[in-house]
């Protein structure tokens, strides 16, 4: 991807002045203000990861949809990335982490197989601090130009959290309803199979219906809008996923991408609501 910056940085400078105006009138040491100066720099370099995040977001959906759904589209051969980072500290504290990504992809024309996998781990003074693990792997076939069949599963493992071991597997067909380059909608349905493992060794298995949809219209060169929906129905609990976005581009270097991720269980835990909703906006501008 192209270097691209982002509209919110006129936010994050603010924030910086206004931070340090307040620090000007504190009696602290070197030390500590050195410490709050890292935490700022920390804090902005996170902003900008999530920016990153976003601007993928918009070039994906004006390019068009992914391939979450079925073969369409991809390309024949290998694809894919990895990524992996390590730290370590000694003196006033001993700490460490490592953290791999990797995505890889195959298609043979008619079979796609996609493997995903992140791991972080991180200790303090010879303690783990934090081990997570996330594996899924994806397979489709293609039996005509808009029927597939697909199977798919993914295992999360988090030491430190309550639910400490959660996988999923599921198997059924999907159909291309419209597969064109500007309009593609695919909807696919089958049994599943969830495992979950408490930290305190409770054990929950449970089968479910899984299916979802995803749509895609680019209605002109500049504007396309996209809703993907998942649920995944059993006896326990019937969830649902629905993202719908609207993305623009307004002008050759900038572009906008507004979107609304609703979440509902029809059992939700404790006093939760049924629904929660995320509204997001995203503004990108490219100096290329």
């Amino acid at each position: 991807m192209n270097a691209t910056y982002k509209l919110l940085m006129a936010t994050t400078i603010l924030g910086f002045v206004g931070t340090a105006s307040i620090g000007q009138t504190e009696d602290r040491t070197f030390e500590e203000r050195e410490g709050d100066f890292i935490e700022r720099v920390d804090q902005i370099d996170d902003q900008f990861d999530d920016l990153d995040d976003d601007v993928e977001d918009i070039q994906e959906g004006l390019a068009g949809p992914d391939t979450a759904f079925g073969n369409a589209g991809r390309k024949l051969g290998f694809s894919g990335s990895i990524a992996a980072s390590g730290n370590a500290t000694s003196g006033n504290s001993d700490s460490a982490s490592i953290s791999v990504g990797s995505r890889l992809g195959f298609f043979d024309g008619v079979n796609g197989h996609n493997v995903r996998l992140t791991y972080f781990y991180a200790e303090n003074d010879g303690e783990e601090d934090e081990n997570r693990l996330l594996a899924a792997y994806d397979y489709t076939r293609d039996f005509s130009p808009n029927f597939y069949g697909y199977a798919n599963t993914a295992v999360a493992y988090e030491s430190d959290d309550e639910l400490e071991t959660d996988a999923y597997a599921s198997v059924g067909v999907g159909y291309r309803v419209f597969n064109t380059p500007d309009v593609q909608w695919s909807i696919q349905a089958g049994p599943a199979y969830r495992y979950i493992e408490t930290n305190t060794g409770d054990v929950a298995e449970e089968a479910a219906l899984a299916i979802g949809s995803n749509y895609f219209n680019r209605i002109s060169e500049n504007l396309t809008i996209s809703n993907e929906t998942d649920i995944i129905a059993s006896e326990s609990d019937t969830y649902v996923l629905n993202d719908a976005a609207l993305t623009s581009r307004v002008s050759d270097q900038m572009a906008l991408r507004t979107s609304l991720l609703t979440e509902y269980h029809s059992d939700p835990v404790g006093t939760n609501d049924e629904f929660d909703n995320t509204f997001g906006v995203s503004v990108v501008y490219n100096f290329n």
